[in-house]
């Protein structure tokens, strides 16, 4: 798991009045929003005597603490202490980390990392989000897997051919084979482009909407954004556009949460959603079956496991990635979380320990980058 970069925490909708408790790389973080409606995100332990703040009330602009009645602001200052009176003197060290919101696309992205606003990294980009003539939806799964794998899923052009029957033949064809594909990077991740053939959709409204009804050539193009966010265009046809944006948030080592948003060009009456969310869940469910049982269960550190082909190319470019962010320690080190997490509370680094000290709780340990990068060479 990798601090630095945005991670999808809710649904916007999701986070009302009350405040919400939700767990990312390892940790436990609350999420509310203050009087003004703004959504914030701070460390769930409570410096006090590491009560769950997320267990406990709104109150204005702070979260109340349940166990004695600290509050804490959106960024992160502790503004009262009940037991000292109204005209106490707060402690500087009664602080907990706070960490950067946006809400984009119907989600709150937070910003787990220390990094400062002009090195972070981008929310992935939607260019149609908003446009007239497009309809989306969006769905939620927490599958027991490692992020890293299904990051990789969403690159394996290969896998649709005998993962989902809707996508491809079923495997049954002698002269089954995927043209070549086109790789591409850019600063934050790495993209494919190419064409295969499909048979025509099974559902008569689908197939009317595409206009066909015989096998085609349909063009795709997928890729990563940063560790944890992928995307897949699919063009049926030259004006049918199925666009799907994949952020997923790791709750722990191997279990993760995915936030699908589906972005489409026909069938754009409210009406027509039900449908394509329950198509999406079926696809969806295929690579979670196929996920699940993968051994071993995280990323290897090395390829040397495994055999890679040419259309592989992407998913070994995604690697190279992790590498190099790996050599920026940027990468939890849980081996150690592990060893310690017992009689310790950890917090992830937050922007704010870059320019202030004496923080209650210990920032997460991260392999240092020659380690990393050690690591990754094994």
């Amino acid at each position: 798991m990798f601090i630095n970069f945005w991670y999808s925490a809710c649904l916007s909708d999701e986070l009302t009045e009350a405040p919400m408790k939700q767990r990312m790389l390892g940790q436990d973080f609350v999420l509310f929003r203050d009087s003004d409606g703004v959504a914030r995100c701070l460390s769930d332990v409570c410096v006090h005597r590491g009560a769950s703040l997320g267990e406990g009330k709104i109150k204005g602009d702070c979260v109340e603490c349940p166990y004695h009645g600290w509050q804490f602001n959106g960024e992160g200052q502790c503004t009262k202490i009940p037991s000292l009176g109204p005209d106490a003197n707060i402690p500087p060290r009664a602080k907990v980390d706070s960490y950067p919101v946006q809400e984009k696309y119907g989600l709150v992205h937070v910003f787990l990392g220390d990094l400062p606003e002009s090195e972070r990294p981008p929310i992935m980009e939607i260019e149609e989000w908003g446009q007239e003539g497009w309809a989306h939806t969006h769905q939620v799964f927490v599958w027991d897997i490692d992020y890293k794998r299904s990051i990789e899923n969403g690159l394996d052009n290969a896998h649709n051919e005998f993962v989902h029957p809707t996508h491809g033949f079923g495997g049954e064809r002698d002269d089954y084979q995927l043209p070549h594909l086109n790789v591409t990077v850019d600063p934050w991740g790495t993209h494919i482009r190419g064409l295969r053939e499909a048979p025509p959709l099974k559902e008569e409204k689908m197939r009317a909407a595409s206009k066909r009804e015989d096998n085609a050539v349909i063009e795709g193009a997928t890729g990563h954004h940063g560790v944890s966010c992928v995307w897949t265009h699919i063009h049926p046809t030259e004006t049918m556009f199925i666009h799907q944006y994949l952020f997923e948030t790791p709750v722990d080592l191997d279990r993760t949460r995915l936030y699908l948003l589906n972005m489409r060009n026909f069938l754009i009456d409210p009406s027509d959603d039900a449908r394509m969310m329950e198509r999406n869940a079926i696809v969806a469910n295929q690579d979670r079956d196929v996920l699940q049982n993968l051994r071993p269960v995280i990323t290897p550190e090395t390829n040397l496991h495994e055999v890679f082909v040419e259309h592989d190319r992407c998913v070994a470019r995604y690697r190279e990635w992790l590498k190099e962010w790996q050599g920026k320690g940027w990468r939890i080190d849980v081996e150690a979380l592990k060893a310690q997490d017992k009689n310790t509370a950890f917090a992830i680094p937050s922007p704010g320990r870059r320019t202030s000290k004496s923080w209650v709780l210990d920032s997460v340990p991260l392999m240092a980058a020659e380690k990393a990068v050690q690591a990754a060479a094994e």
